[in-house]
C-alpha cells in the first residue's frame, strides 16, 4: 500500500482534526434527536473524503530485470554569463553549444539523451530519454543565468549532481555504455580552486571536453531573466576598471584540457562549421534489448472511495432540497370587515 497526499501531511491532518472534531460536537449535541443521524452521515462524509485525499494505491510490481544495451549520453553546459561572450564568431558562445548539441544527437541517432547545465548551482534540465523531439526543445530554452544573480562562477559545479545522477544510472543499467559532453569556456571567477573530475572519469566510457570563446575574448550580454521587448540590451560591465567598461571573457583552454585528461577524454576546441565527425569517431549505439517484464502500474484505490461519497453527496443534496421545499411564507389572514352600524 502506498500513499500519495494531495496536500501536504502537514496541512492535511490539522484540517482532518479540526472537521471531525465540529461533526463529531454536532452528533453528540442532537443526540437522541433525529439531527444525529444526518450527522452521522457527514460524519462518514467527512472521513471518505479525508481518506481519499491521502490517495491509497497498490503499489505495482518491480521489473524483474534491467535492460542492457543502448547507449546514454550526458550533455553537461555551463551557463554562466561568460557563455554569452560574443565571440563565437560575432555570436553568443551558447549559440554555439546548442548548434553542436543538435549535431550530436543527430549523429547518435537511437541514443538516449540528459542534459544538465550549471552556473551558481546545477540543475538537470531533462532525464534521460530517448524524445529527441523533448532534448531539442530543452536545448531551445538553454539562456544565460540572470545577470542580477551572478556572484562568480566555478567550473567544477556540475560534479556533485552529475556524480549522483551517473551512479543511480549505472545502478540501473550497469551494462549500458555512457558518455559524457562537457561544454564550457573553462572561466574560473571564483576564489577556490576547482574541484577535480576524476571522480567521474569511471563512471563513463568515452565522451568529450568541448571549449567555446577566443583568447582576445569577446563582451558579455546581459539578461534580466525575459529577453522580451522590455527587456534593455546591454553588456555586463567591469566596474574594477577605472574607469568602468565592458567586461570581457576569454576562454582558458588550459583548464578544460585539465578536466578533459581528468574525465579522460579528448579536449577539442569548437568554432562555427567545425565538423563533427571528431565528436562522435568510435562511439557506437547499440539498441537497447529488455529481459524482463515492465514493472506493473500502481492500482489507485481512491475511486472506489469516490463511490459513497457520491451517494452520501446525493443524500445531503435531496435532504436539502426536502428541506427547502418546506420551507412557506407564512399566510396572513384576511382582515375582518366590521359590521355597519
Amino acid at each position: 500500500m502506498t500513499l500519495s497526499p494531495m496536500l501536504p501531511l502537514a496541512l492535511l491532518i490539522p484540517i482532518g482534526v479540526i472537521l471531525l472534531g465540529f461533526v463529531i460536537w454536532q452528533i453528540l449535541r442532537h443526540r437522541g434527536t433525529p439531527l444525529a443521524l444526518d450527522w452521522l452521515a457527514r460524519l462518514a462524509l467527512v472521513a471518505l473524503v479525508l481518506l481519499l485525499s491521502i490517495r491509497p494505491a497498490i503499489a505495482g510490481s518491480d521489473p524483474g530485470s534491467t535492460s542492457e544495451g543502448g547507449l546514454e549520453v550526458y550533455f553537461v553546459v555551463d551557463t554562466t554569463s561568460s557563455m554569452a561572450a560574443e565571440d563565437y564568431e560575432t555570436a553568443p558562445r551558447l549559440d554555439g553549444v546548442k548548434a553542436d548539441i543538435g549535431g550530436i544527437a543527430r549523429s547518435l541517432s537511437g541514443a538516449e539523451f540528459s542534459l544538465i547545465t550549471f552556473d551558481s548551482s546545477a540543475v538537470q534540465r531533462m532525464p534521460l530519454s530517448g524524445d529527441v523531439t523533448a532534448l531539442r526543445s530543452a536545448v531551445t530554452a538553454i539562456t544565460q543565468e540572470v545577470t542580477a544573480y551572478s556572484s562568480g562562477s566555478s567550473i567544477d559545479e556540475p560534479i556533485e549532481l552529475v556524480t549522483r545522477i551517473l551512479t543511480e544510472a549505472g545502478e540501473d543499467n550497469p551494462d549500458r555504455p555512457k558518455i559524457i559532453y562537457y561544454f564550457g569556456d573553462g572561466e574560473q571567477t571564483a576564489d577556490a580552486e576547482p574541484e577535480s573530475f576524476e571522480s567521474l572519469a569511471p563512471l563513463v566510457t568515452g565522451g568529450a571536453v568541448l571549449g567555446y570563446g577566443t583568447d582576445e575574448g569577446g563582451r558579455m550580454l546581459t539578461f534580466d531573466g525575459y529577453n522580451d521587448e522590455q527587456s534593455a540590451p546591454g553588456y555586463i560591465i567591469d566596474y574594477s576598471a577605472s574607469p568602468p567598461t565592458d567586461a570581457i571573457s576569454r576562454i582558458d583552454e588550459t583548464r578544460l584540457g585539465t578536466i578533459a585528461d581528468q574525465l579522460g577524454v579528448e579536449y577539442l576546441h569548437r568554432t562555427p562549421g567545425a565538423p563533427l565527425e571528431p565528436l562522435v569517431a568510435g562511439i557506437d549505439v547499440a539498441a537497447p534489448s529488455l529481459d524482463s517484464e515492465p514493472a506493473g502500474a500502481a492500482v489507485e484505490l481512491y475511486w472506489w472511495v469516490a463511490i459513497p461519497i457520491a451517494l452520501l453527496l446525493i443524500r445531503e443534496l435531496l435532504g436539502t432540497a426536502t428541506a427547502l421545499g418546506e420551507l412557506r411564507q407564512p399566510t396572513l389572514a384576511r382582515p375582518r370587515r366590521e359590521k355597519s352600524k
